[in-house]
């Protein structure tokens, strides 16, 4: 009932998997992860039907009961999903809601040795999860993955990773075009590691891990940065190789680690540019006012994709009039878009 919660025409499943990928990981995190599964109205009526999927994954410290946070007067993004649906204003689409949540705030959706498995789980564990369950058109042609911030960025590399299992993508203000909206943070989280911890990370860490988090003014900041370190800079046991010094100036050779990854960077290499111009579409957006600047992000990685060979009718760019934050009726725009394009 409104304003508490809305009537679906299809409906959620709720699922409890269990990880062999990340049982074990480096932080001593759950291995058993919520799963929700939407099928779209008409799905239990047509046994035979196969549907299009559409993956979509969280931003940093997102976790997977936050889809049904509810503010004031809006929506949830379940519920605008489900709206696309019910008004016949797509394709109906099976959607994925996963989570790949640390106790550092997120993984990137990386493999990393300082985080977990994540990228592998997402790929190797919950997409055979959900085609083993559902009535699915178990094909890269036929399944994207989605997301904002953090979500979009993982939206953005995962496909160039694994064209064989995703076919598409939609990323909103995703993180990309490292040294505009990473590297100019540096500066104020070393002020704020020296007037407070004395510039200890251990620290910081120690202090944050004993107290309810959000409760200090520099906690955000800090295991931000801390927690993007250890999906782009962990080294092979798991130390975590923060990528500026005392200064806040680079180090370079743990920021070029960072670069790496930036998802404009990796477009201009030959077997990623190749796995773009093979997607059945790319979705990119970001708002004009984004506080971390990932509209220039954006524009970047719509040139890289452009360079890559991309044509421009597999792609949807736009910006408009936002910043990073309340943008999730972004979500069914794309949503719809990419069903247009996943359906046979």
């Amino acid at each position: 009932m409104l304003p508490w919660s809305a009537e679906f025409a299809g409906r959620i499943d709720e699922h409890i998997l269990s990880s062999d990928l990340l049982r074990g990981n480096p932080l001593g995190d759950p291995h058993e992860r919520p799963l929700e599964v939407y099928v779209p109205p008409g799905y239990d009526e047509e046994p035979e039907r196969r549907y299009p999927s559409v993956y979509v994954i969280q931003g940093y410290t997102g976790q997977l009961p936050m889809w049904h946070n509810r503010a004031p007067w809006r929506p949830t993004f379940p519920e605008l999903a489900d709206q696309v649906f019910a008004r016949g204003e797509a394709p109906p689409v099976i959607v994925v809601y996963v989570d790949a949540w640390t106790s550092v705030g997120g993984s990137q959706f990386l493999d990393s040795p300082g985080t977990g498995r994540y990228h592998s789980y997402l790929c190797d564990e919950v997409v055979p999860y959900v085609d083993a369950r559902y009535r699915t058109l178990a094909s890269r042609d036929h399944r994207a993955i989605s997301g904002k911030s953090s979500g979009g960025y993982g939206a953005m590399i995962t496909p160039m990773l694994r064209p064989d299992v995703f076919g598409a993508l939609a990323t909103h203000a995703g993180d990309a075009l490292f040294d505009v909206c990473y590297r100019p943070h540096f500066p104020k989280a070393a002020r704020q590691l020296r007037d407070s911890y004395d510039g200890s990370v251990e620290a910081f860490l120690a202090d944050f891990r004993g107290r309810i988090a959000g409760t200090k003014d520099t906690d955000l900041p800090l295991i931000e940065q801390y927690g993007y370190s250890a999906a782009y800079s962990a080294d092979e046991d798991g130390t975590v190789r923060l990528p500026f010094d005392d200064t806040g100036n680079v180090i370079p050779e743990v920021w070029e680690r960072w670069l790496a990854w930036d998802p404009v960077l990796m477009a201009a290499r030959p077997e990623h540019a190749e796995a773009l111009r093979s997607l059945r579409g790319i979705w990119i957006d970001a708002g004009t006012r984004d506080e971390y600047h990932l509209d220039f992000g954006a524009v970047a990685f719509r040139r890289a994709v452009e360079a890559a060979g991309v044509a421009d009718d597999d792609v949807h760019f736009e910006l408009f009039d936002a910043g990073h934050g309340a943008i999730e009726y972004r979500y069914p725009l794309a949503l719809a878009w990419l069903a247009e394009r996943l359906t046979p």
